[in-house]
């Protein structure tokens, strides 16, 4: 009979443990709350005084290095960014295919690339608004005769950036064709163009500003293929897209905004691009 009363003792003595810890747990977690509520990646940025950027230098005109350092539109245009949100820029030189996972990693804040926006990143990423046309061109050997428009590639082998969007542009019009083209991808652009020129491809997708600017500097070696075989698409600069990003990203787009407005983008278009170039403000809806 004595049993009883301690059993009843002992379940009631848990059951208010249990509560009790159910109570902790509830109060920690609301404690910890406004800590999530509150994160925010441009108060970050400020309060290091230093925004990261993750970028590849071999993608001339918009970043590549020239005697050991870096020259390009995305310098030039970063600098007027640091300059509208109060801070240093630090960029980081890294392989193309490790841009996005690092970004995704949060090794850095942004990525400068710039990348085409798709329908599919946009459901990855957050984009800034465009800085630039980025429509998919071929570039091909300056005396080859055989290259003549973007078809001619039929049964021949070409070369892409691995990982890229132009390269899925690349693989889409070439399944179009009547004869199977061998596409090489390649980690770096500059190593595609060295391909080309010693005759190992014939051709070399890249969106309409790179090779553009390939071609005028080596005119020589180079010729754009005309007309484009891409959607017309446009490049941007993009974050994480996540709630704590959403804060930068605004602020970024807000300082694009501004400078397409005052004529500052217009100016570095022209300056790198070789023309203004027009491009939507805000948001919009990629062709593809």
């Amino acid at each position: 009979m004595k049993s009883y009363p301690m059993q009843l003792d002992s379940c009631f003595g848990t059951k208010v443990f249990s509560k009790t810890l159910k109570s902790l747990s509830l109060a920690v977690a609301l404690a910890l709350l406004p800590l999530a509520a509150h994160a925010d990646q441009l108060a970050d940025v400020k309060k290091a005084g230093e925004l990261v950027v993750g970028t590849e230098m071999q993608f001339a005109p918009f970043d590549f290095l020239e005697a050991g350092k870096q020259q390009g539109l995305n310098a030039e245009l970063f600098a007027e960014l640091g300059k509208e949100l109060g801070v240093k820029i630090k960029f980081l030189d890294l392989p193309w295919p490790s841009v996005l996972p690092g970004l995704e990693a949060k090794k850095f804040d942004v990525v400068a690339g710039p990348i085409i926006v798709t329908k599919a990143r946009k459901e990855r990423y957050h984009f800034v608004s465009p800085i630039a046309e980025a429509t998919v061109a071929l570039i091909a050997g300056a005396k080859d005769d055989s290259i003549k428009k973007p078809e001619d590639i039929s049964g021949k082998t070409v070369g892409a950036g691995k990982g890229s969007a132009q390269l899925e542009e690349l693989k889409t019009f070439a399944a179009t064709l009547p004869e199977k083209v061998t596409i090489r991808e390649y980690v770096d652009n500059n190593q595609a163009y060295a391909d080309l020129a010693a005759k190992r491809i014939v051709a070399v997708a890249n969106s309409l500003p790179n090779i553009s600017y390939v071609a005028a500097q080596k005119a020589n070696l180079y010729k754009v293929v005309q007309p484009p075989f891409g959607k017309k698409s446009y490049f941007a600069y993009l974050g994480r897209k996540d709630a704590d990003a959403d804060s930068l990203i605004a602020a970024l787009d807000t300082a694009v905004t501004k400078m397409h407005d005052d004529g500052r983008l217009a100016a570095l278009q022209k300056k790198w691009l070789g023309a203004e170039m027009d491009v939507p403000k805000g948001d919009f809806d990629p062709t593809w």
